[in-house]
């Protein structure tokens, strides 16, 4: 084939996704709105897009770089001079490592973390992958905070077993932040590390006024993750994961001797890793600098204060916290659901992220406004007002009862593929002739796995992707 043909299927391919530009998808991707920093960063990851952070020694140019983006973060996050950073894939990479470290670290059996029930569900992934058992404590129910009484009973609990406390700066779900120092008023004297989660908040919440502490200026922090393809508008994948002081770091690395091959030295869980995504954050972070940041930041959280407020002037709408960064979690009356909202808004043009009921907490919209959405709220709100009525015309899901029971009744360890795939055919995300895929509209799947047990739907939703996959 033509390197024409090649690129007009790619562009064909593309045309399927979502808009990464625009700020109209408020969910996955982080829109800066200035096509000479995208323009940069695509040309500085095409640029180192073949070197390998594998061995520094090889490419210097990236451990140049890699210390360059822990040194702008230093003042960022009231980092004293001993503080170091890791650059990784992503927020979860960071998450991962986090764990791992003071897993390793500790060197304890039967390791423990402890964090409030809104940590982001990598942590979850952390602990599965490294066996470590986690900990999870009922935040506030009005504020929806990680709550210290509740952190303090389970130290006392694990006692010794406690590796690690992690809190969020906001959390994904409701955008709000942890009270940071109320927690390390805890975790320090019982000498437990606290690693503060800011992979969505860390690039703008240096900019927020208002703010308790929440980084390293509170004593007690040991690390923070902080990704730069969210707010800091990088190309994917870049995250920062930062630690007080060398000390906490050391148990990261990993070097193995023991084969006849090279050594081999790794920072991070990958080890051969493109240098193309840190080349574009390099770029991009010089590009917009301190002062760009700023102003950024403060569009994007101005948006925010405009959404909020558009959305309480808007029938059987309200946010459930009031955000302290660019998240908002936005609650609908019993006139509506929220899955069908966030078809209607996709129909109008708008990305928008339902959330599935968790325990006590109803099932919420999701939005994360980026510097780019900003200009675009009223057309936002327009759109979602008008989407509302839509809404409330046709009236919340119904889910047969029989199929609630049924779906609480289910062992998902018991199942085997055959069942699988009637279940898939059940929940709508597979035709009667076995083929898989995701229907045009969500509502009724989600609204199905929405009051699915969370191990079903967990087992469900894997199923669904084994089968995408194939």
């Amino acid at each position: 084939m033509t390197t024409r043909q090649i690129l007009g299927q790619l562009e064909g391919l593309r045309a399927r996704d979502l808009p990464t530009h625009g700020g109209r998808t408020l969910a996955y991707v982080y829109d800066s709105g200035v096509a000479e920093a995208d323009e940069l960063g695509r040309t500085a990851l095409a640029m180192y897009g073949g070197t390998n952070g594998l061995d520094p020694t090889a490419f210097p140019s990236l451990l140049q770089m890699e210390r360059d983006l822990v040194e702008f973060a230093r003042p960022m996050f009231h980092g004293g001079d001993q503080m170091v950073g890791t650059v990784t894939s992503g927020g979860t990479e960071s998450i991962l490592l986090a764990v791992k470290t003071a897993r390793d670290a500790a060197d304890v059996d039967k390791p423990v973390i402890v964090v409030p029930d809104t940590i982001h569900a990598a942590f979850h992934k952390a602990c599965h992958y490294f066996g470590v058992e986690r900990v999870s404590v009922p935040v506030d129910p009005v504020s929806f905070r990680a709550d210290p009484a509740a952190i303090g009973k389970a130290l006392e609990q694990y006692g010794d077993r406690v590796v690690m406390v992690a809190v969020s700066a906001p959390s994904y779900a409701h955008g709000v932040l942890d009270p940071v120092r109320q927690v390390a008023e805890l975790t320090r004297p019982a000498g437990v590390r606290l690693h503060v989660d800011a992979c969505i908040g860390g690039w703008v919440l240096p900019w927020a006024e208002g703010l308790p502490p929440w980084d390293f200026a509170v004593e007690g922090v040991t690390s923070i993750s902080a990704d730069l393809h969210k707010y800091a508008y990088t190309p994917k994948g870049v995250s920062l994961l930062l630690y007080r002081d060398p000390g906490f770091r050391q148990a990261q690395f990993f070097a193995s001797a023991d084969w006849p091959g090279y050594t081999m030295l790794n920072s991070t869980v990958q080890s051969t890793k493109s240098g193309g995504p840190v080349a574009a954050a390099w770029a991009v972070v010089r590009y917009f600098g301190v002062d760009g940041y700023r102003r950024l930041a403060q569009d994007a959280l101005a948006g925010t204060r405009a959404v909020g407020d558009g959305i309480a002037s808007i029938d059987h709408l309200h946010v459930v916290a009031s955000p302290d960064s660019t998240l908002v979690a936005i609650g609908v009356d019993d006139a509506l659901d929220v899955f069908t909202l966030s078809d209607l808004m996709l129909d109008r043009g708008w990305f928008v992220q339902p959330q599935m009921s968790f325990k006590d907490f109803p099932a919420t919209v999701h939005v994360s406004l980026s510097a780019a959405t900003a200009p675009s709220v009223p057309e936002f709100l327009a759109a979602l007002s008008g989407s509302v009525s839509a809404a409330v015309a046709v009236g919340p899901i119904q889910v047969d009862p029989g199929l609630r029971d049924a779906a609480a009744a289910i062992d998902p360890a018991t199942l085997d593929d055959a069942t699988f795939d009637a279940l898939l055919q059940i929940a709508g995300l597979a035709e009667a002739d076995g083929q898989v895929a995701a229907p045009p509209r969500m509502a009724a799947v989600n609204a199905l796995l929405d009051i699915a047990p969370p191990a079903v739907r967990e087992a469900l939703l894997i199923a669904f992707l084994d089968r995408l996959s194939r």
